[in-house]
């Protein structure tokens, strides 16, 4: 019995093409950075593979359906994990860093028959607006064509046909906050074992279509996409049907192909996987007009909170600053909404993430206690206005995710200052601090979705605040597109755009 040597690898992060702050690989190997033995322990079932994130992920999840799935042929070859918080675009050194860090390991490595590569799908880098393909030319270059390659993706993953070229097997998130990483990772994962072993032949079909905005809120729970889940589940029960993936936008990006996409596998029969590919297709195009809510302003927001009397004194309300959503890789310095909380909500008890390393170190020898005037925002992103507060330094401390923080607290207003990108979405974030979430009458929140899951026990009401910024939903219209999309531009139907976008054909 010959040995079949399956790599696992991660490269991840979510990018924002319109962050002027590029990320670095020190960003990469300062969140998250395993290899060999020490990634091997971590995805073992007593191990952590994400600290302060997930227990299990999808290299876990993919590990465990290898050992399920294979048997005494299968040889796991962990290379390497490493993974960033959402940020600005991957600078060149961040990209060829990155890139010869998967070179080296895959030559380390010597001969795999399978690669089970976690990507995100919505990364952006300053030299190539598909690094994800870029990543995938790297395997292609030192492993060939005869590498089966299984990838695990976000579902708010960029499709195209430089990427899905290169790829055997994907697999994608269902779940919107995501809440299946690991059973992602698992669907991978058997996939590519039983395909080593001759037990299925993976077909692959996809579709993309010029639509960048639509599905509502898309969260997979609600009316609006809770039926197109539920039928990837349905057409899953046909023996013949491996899995099924639909990809959301994530509208930071910036390639000119940007859109929704699906993608089916299909055992053996390329017919099959076709005409899923286009029914799952069809029903995503026909909740295209079922764009997301308008967002209030920061003082209708104010007023909706005020008038939320009830639900505060059993919880909080959870207010995410729409245009300043750390998740979508944002700097985290908008202070707009921070300035209407401490000068129009005097009457309420605010809790507010901000970053500024700027203010962090002007503070360093600073006496906890003292009243101190600090001018806040501005430093990393000129579009964010500086907002000037006097206020109590009410304590020091030092994290390992936030670096280093202050908590100013300016009448009723906790202000929280962290030396790095402020990703609010756990109740830990200002719990840690003595901050108890259940006193608050507004908890400030960096994060699209995921914190409605992490806040769940106290959040009484959830409010989406505009207040410009990087992470607005319009800012997709400043993007430069190959052709019109939806619902920027009429578009009639979206398989002549999918034929040309699938096709390779000249704009």
């Amino acid at each position: 019995m010959s040995t079949k040597r399956i790599g696992l690898v991660r490269i991840a992060q979510e990018s924002n093409a319109f962050s002027p702050l590029a990320s670095e690989l020190d960003d990469f190997d300062r969140t998250h950075f395993f290899e060999g033995a020490e990634l091997q322990a971590i995805l073992e079932p007593n191990g952590t593979e994400v600290e302060g994130f997930l227990k299990n992920a999808e290299l876990s999840g993919a590990l465990k359906a290898i050992r399920e799935h294979g048997d005494d042929s299968i040889e796991v070859v962990p290379l390497f994990s490493s993974w960033a918080m959402p940020g600005g675009p991957l600078s060149p050194a961040a990209l060829a860093g990155l890139n010869d860090r998967l070179r080296d390991a895959l030559r380390a490595a010597g001969p795999l028959d399978g690669l089970l590569f976690s990507m995100h799908g919505a990364m952006v880098a300053e030299e190539t607006d598909d690094p994800e393909a870029f990543f995938m030319q790297t395997v292609r270059a030192e492993c060939g064509d005869d590498l089966t390659v299984a990838v695990s993706l976000d579902l708010h993953g960029q499709m195209t046909k430089a990427f899905i070229d290169q790829i055997d097997i994907l697999a994608a998130y269902r779940t919107n906050p995501h809440r299946d990483h690991a059973k992602t990772g698992y669907r991978a994962g058997s996939m590519l074992v039983r395909a080593l072993l001759g037990q299925i032949t993976p077909v692959l079909a996809w579709r993309t279509l010029p639509m960048v905005l639509g599905g509502g809120t898309t969260m997979d729970f609600l009316p609006t996409m809770r039926p197109i889940y539920k039928h990837l589940n349905r057409i899953e029960r046909d023996d013949k049907v491996l899995d099924a993936s639909v990809f959301n936008c994530h509208l930071w990006a910036r390639h000119a192909d940007m859109g929704w996409s699906t993608v089916v596998m299909v055992d053996g029969d390329a017919s099959l996987a076709e005409s899923l590919a286009d029914d799952v297709a069809d029903r995503l195009w026909g909740v295209r007009h079922k764009q997301p809510p308008i967002f209030p302003e920061a003082a209708e927001a104010i007023e909706q909170v005020r008038a939320s009397r009830l639900r505060r004194k059993l919880g909080t309300v959870c207010m995410c600053d729409a245009s300043d959503i750390v998740g979508t890789g944002t700097v985290g310095e908008n202070t707009r909404l921070l300035r209407a909380l401490v000068e129009d909500a005097a009457d309420l008890i605010s809790y507010v993430p901000i970053r500024d390393a700027g203010v962090i170190e002007e503070l360093a020898e600073t006496v906890v206690g003292s009243t101190v005037t600090v001018e806040l925002g501005g430093r990393l992103d000129p579009e964010n206005p500086v907002f000037t507060v006097t206020g109590r330094l009410a304590m020091r401390t030092e994290h390992d995710t936030f670096g280093r923080m202050v908590v100013l607290t300016v009448g009723n207003t906790s202000i929280v200052v962290t030396e790095r990108a402020c990703l609010v979405m756990k109740p830990q974030f200002y719990s840690e601090l003595g901050l108890s979430t259940w006193r608050a009458d507004v908890v400030v929140v960096k994060s699209m979705f995921p914190f409605r899951l992490y806040f769940l026990l106290q959040n009484r009401r959830t409010i989406y605040v505009k207040t410009r910024g990087a992470s607005d939903l319009d800012r997709v219209k400043e993007l430069t597109f190959n052709a019109p999309v939806h619902p920027l531009h009429p578009v009639d139907h979206w398989r002549p755009e999918d034929a040309r976008r699938r096709g390779g054909l000249p704009v």
